[in-house]
């Protein structure tokens, strides 16, 4: 993976192809660009712990390449995120394809130039696509796919299968046009809030605070069209277009002219601006924003809609991805799971939080599953694995920074249930920390009830059983709290 800018963009691409595994060779003529990109990855490091639970691949390596030629020998993939100028694109472009291998595929990051216009000086234009993100690149999903004249659909297709790949959700134009889908709607409104505060018809705050606390929170999960459908009533999306359409015609808008940005309107949205921060510095202010998408993403991700689909999309892949499919296990062996105690999990006994001895079992928990073959295509089949009783036993405490193993032993088996035994240790010491007993129900999920497991995981589960009938029964096993006396 070869990226060509470390700006804003450049380094939010460099954050979610390192985090999911990619090696990576940057270009900038910035000499402080690697420093730069290093903030970006921190953050979004700290917003990824924080995102989802499940495992994610190691991370890769980030190399400051000293040439564009040096950044793209090899790659097969080259992100162009240079500022928007478009003589500037075409030449690095140009340069750029000759150095890199003939099949890698090119893909910028410009928000409205046409793709055909970054092909003029390509020998081989048809390797082009525009792959417009947002910011910050590492949280948010949606990736404009765009390919010019002279694009050839497998460039697009192989575009968007490496965004799929980095848990991105992309989406393909059906044709070029100037600023493409997402940028010409946020456009839209950017003009009219412009005019609002040259008006003075509101300030800068009391816009935003028009959008969050209102129509912004609708579209996080439901968009334009199904919004105003919904507020047609029984009738749906034709009573509304004949009730509101011909508002449609008043001068509500100003969104042909543009107002001028005269030194005087300057200083006036600066001055709001600055009064919005508070103080907080651009890094605050960043950490304020990643942790409040989290917060949105992780519960979209619940309802599995908007952003929230495309993360728990990512998290399935990131599942699939860690199983341990092609290694055997032999009589006696149990199953391993490797984490570690990051800092935030630590609370104010400086040791880790018991939620996250849980959630450490969680990850183990779905670790065998994806053994038994609960993979993508068994959950959307109707059919899961649902823990219905957990019995945790604390031995000793977890601190940042401890190395962990869970190894899973499968005690039982029958049609519906399974019946599991965790033991967590502390690396190289082997320090037992905890334990932990769960018994998992299979259920048909579309019908909400218990039911038999498929043939397929069955079978896997009834085979684990019987390497691990050998193994000594777990002491902690089986027990019940009560109080003697």
């Amino acid at each position: 993976m070869a990226l060509l800018g470390a700006g804003v963009i450049g380094g939010g691409w460099a954050a979610r192809f390192l985090l999911s595994g990619w090696d990576v060779r940057l270009h900038d003529p910035d000499p402080d660009a690697g420093r730069k990109v290093a903030a970006v990855v921190e953050n979004a490091r700290r917003a990824w712990r924080s995102l989802t639970l499940a495992p994610l691949p190691a991370e890769g390596t980030l190399t400051i390449a000293g040439s564009l030629e040096e950044a793209v020998a090899g790659a097969c993939f080259v992100q162009e995120s240079a500022p928007e100028r478009e003589q500037l694109k075409q030449e690095l472009l140009a340069r750029a394809e000759v150095a890199a291998p003939p099949d890698a595929v090119f893909a910028s990051s410009t928000s409205g130039l046409r793709p055909s216009r970054l092909q003029a000086e390509m020998a081989r234009p048809e390797r082009l696509v525009v792959g417009h993100p947002f910011n910050p690149v590492y949280l948010l999903p949606l990736v404009e796919v765009c390919g010019g004249e002279r694009t050839a659909p497998e460039s697009c297709r192989r575009a968007a299968a490496v965004y799929r790949s980095v848990g991105m959700a992309p989406l393909l134009l059906r044709r070029e046009i100037d600023g493409f889908v997402a940028d010409r709607l946020m456009e839209a409104m950017w003009r009219e809030a412009l005019w609002m505060v040259a008006d003075d018809v509101a300030t800068a705050s009391e816009i935003d605070d028009a959008i969050r606390l209102g129509p912004g929170l609708r579209w996080s999960f439901m968009g334009v069209f199904l919004t105003y459908r919904i507020a047609g009533g029984e009738a749906g999306m034709r009573h509304f277009l004949a009730q509101f359409g011909p508002a449609l015609q008043w001068p509500w808008t100003r969104l042909t002219d543009v107002p001028e940005l005269t030194d005087e309107l300057i200083g006036r949205i600066v001055e709001q601006s600055d009064e919005q921060a508070s103080g907080r510095s651009p890094e605050e202010l960043e950490r304020e924003r990643d942790d409040r998408l989290v917060a949105v993403l992780q519960a979209l991700r619940g309802a599995q809609a908007g952003a929230g689909a495309a993360i728990r999309d990512w998290e399935r892949r990131l599942l699939a991805d860690a199983a341990p499919n092609g290694r055997p296990v032999a009589a006696g062996q149990l199953l391993e799971h490797r984490a570690a105690v990051l800092p935030e999990w630590v609370d104010y006994n400086g040791h880790a939080h018991e939620s996250r001895y849980l959630q450490v079992f969680g990850d183990a928990t779905d670790a065998l599953l994806a053994r038994l073959g609960i993979d993508e295509q068994y959950l959307a089949g109707g059919g899961s694995y649902y823990t219905v009783e957990s019995h945790l036993t604390h031995r000793r405490e977890a601190r940042a920074g401890d190395r962990l193993l869970v190894t899973t032993q499968l005690l039982g088996v029958d049609e519906r249930r399974l019946h599991v035994f965790h033991s967590l240790w502390r690396e190289p010491e082997r320090d037992l920390l905890a334990t932990a007993e769960q018994m998992l129900l299979h259920v048909d999920t579309q019908a909400g009830r218990a039911a038999r497991a498929g043939d397929g995981p069955l079978t896997a589960a009834r085979e684990l059983a019987d390497l691990h009938a050998g193994l000594e029964w777990p002491e902690a096993a089986g027990r019940a709290i009560h109080l003697d006396g």
